[in-house]
């Protein structure tokens, strides 16, 4: 508690002091100086909901066992890709292309307009669509047999996300850096990069506290300045900055034996200490120029996924523990064959040029990544044709998705949906089988990696998950 000068009576510090909340209050926080409204919308300065004696978000800590991945690469295609005509290849819909589907009144198959063929020493199938990728398979795991548990954009991809439909439950991001904290404190710890943004329902901490929550990074802009609005003070150095800072530690400790620790103003004060850092860090992270020019072209910087795949592996190297990097644009209800090739031949290099950069760096090994959307498609021409060529409509019943580095074993597919690609029928995986095998991978027990809030003990499989052991190396 603060003591103040009382000019209206007789001074009597007992009368005249009040807590360091109701002084900073006062102060009005102080802090318009160090431009922070972008951060905040961002999601950096969200305060915990749930209270804690030391706030300390950022710090290193240990899984519950030897982890075979340091950090995570999550390449999310939003919309759906169809899994018959990238990683699951259905030669019996070829019989039966344009009939009745057989013993069910659910439409007219569609075969896939696209190849596939055997790829790397493994032999995997692979669609002509991903003919660079393709080369990697030997370092891939394809998952053919995922289900979830809605075929609606939103429920599912906040299944994908969360690990629930429709509860306010906290993002796979924000459990893994509460989990495993940061090894860089001059970072987020957990970064999104998407054209035009990402809602914040996706990236949410929910009642993890405040500062596990994602930042949200803008990558329609080319310019430092606009991906990271205000990330430079023009009214204040940094030397004032840093007094300013102390200043108000100092203040959060006077008196704090006798008072219990204030979570959301921890939390508040770590986001300023934060976004100090990000002034001498974050310029540089996002700045792809300092790349070689090799390493640029083999990204494709000059497209808008080639960008985000080659900040993604920056922020990767720096530390950041958690980075998503949003592909939007599968939801194919028509004209498919044009649309799903054009949304492959965006990430096809890109992420073909990612595995090649990490294997060569070392880092392939240690870092996990994810590829995949929110549902799979159906067998059958979607109806919703609008005078184009035929698409696919929504299914929860199947999709793939593929996994690589960090502990995975590649060259392999694990499970197998039936004769026609509707249903997942072998090896069954939940999105909560999934989240378990990432926590898993990561040193965690997703039984173990649990919250207290409200009377009871949170966890992103909820009471579900099973971990899949046969794809680990």
């Amino acid at each position: 508690m603060i003591e103040q000068t009382c000019q209206d009576h007789e001074y009597r510090p007992e009368d005249c002091i009040f807590t360091r909340r109701q002084f900073l209050n006062r102060l009005g926080m102080g802090f318009g100086a160090l431009s922070l409204t972008s951060l905040v919308g961002m999601g950096i300065l969200s305060p915990p909901d749930a209270s804690a004696d030391d706030f300390s978000p950022f710090a290193p800590k240990a899984p519950h066992f030897a982890p075979r991945a340091k950090r995570v690469l999550q390449i999310f295609a939003s919309g759906a890709p169809s899994h018959l005509d990238t990683w699951d290849p259905k030669p019996g819909l070829e019989k039966y292309d344009q009939q009745p589907m057989p013993d069910e009144n659910n439409g007219t198959v569609f075969a896939s307009p696209f190849k596939f063929k055997k790829m790397g020493q493994c032999g995997t199938e692979v669609s002509e669509v991903f003919p660079l990728l393709g080369e990697h398979v030997d370092d891939i795991a394809v998952v053919r047999s995922m289900y979830t548990d809605i075929p609606d954009h939103v429920a599912a991809r906040l299944m994908l996300n969360t690990g629930s439909t429709r509860l306010p439950k906290p993002s796979l991001g924000s459990w893994v850096t509460y989990g495993l904290g940061s090894e860089n404190q001059n970072l987020p710890a957990f970064i999104a990069l998407a054209q035009g943004g990402v809602s914040a329902q996706d990236l949410r901490s929910a009642f993890l506290p405040g500062a596990y929550q994602g930042t949200s990074i803008n990558t329609q802009n080319t310019s430092i300045d606009k991906l990271i609005e205000n990330i430079k003070n023009r009214y204040t150095s940094l030397p004032e900055q840093r007094k300013q800072l102390d200043l108000l530690h100092q203040l959060n400790e006077v008196h704090s034996q006798n008072m219990r620790k204030d979570a959301p103003l921890e939390a508040r004060l770590q986001a300023y200490e934060l976004a100090y850092q990000m002034q001498m860090e974050a310029t540089d992270a996002f700045d792809i120029s300092k790349e070689p020019a090799e390493i640029r072209a083999m990204y494709g910087d000059t497209t808008q996924t080639g960008r985000q795949m080659l900040i993604a592996r920056r922020l990767l190297e720096k530390g950041v523990r958690f980075v998503q990097v949003w592909h939007g644009g599968w939801d194919h209800h028509n004209n498919l064959e044009t649309a799903l090739g054009k949304k492959a031949e965006e990430c096809d290099k890109p992420i073909a040029a990612l595995l090649t950069d990490l294997k060569q760096r070392g880092m392939l090994k240690d870092t996990l990544i994810i590829w995949g959307g929110e549902f799979g498609r159906s067998p059958t021409a979607d109806g919703n044709v609008a005078g184009g060529t035929p698409g696919r409509t929504h299914n929860n019943k199947a999709f793939s998705v593929w996994l690589a580095g960090g502990g995975v074993k590649g060259g392999m597919t694990y499970g197998a949906t039936d004769e026609f690609g509707a249903r997942a029928i072998e090896n069954k995986v939940h999105v909560h089988d999934l989240h378990a095998t990432i926590l898993w991978l990561l040193g965690f027990d997703h039984t173990k990696l649990t919250y207290r809030y409200n009377g009871r003990d949170f966890r992103l499989t909820d009471v579900f998950g099973n971990v899949v052991k046969d794809i680990m190396a």
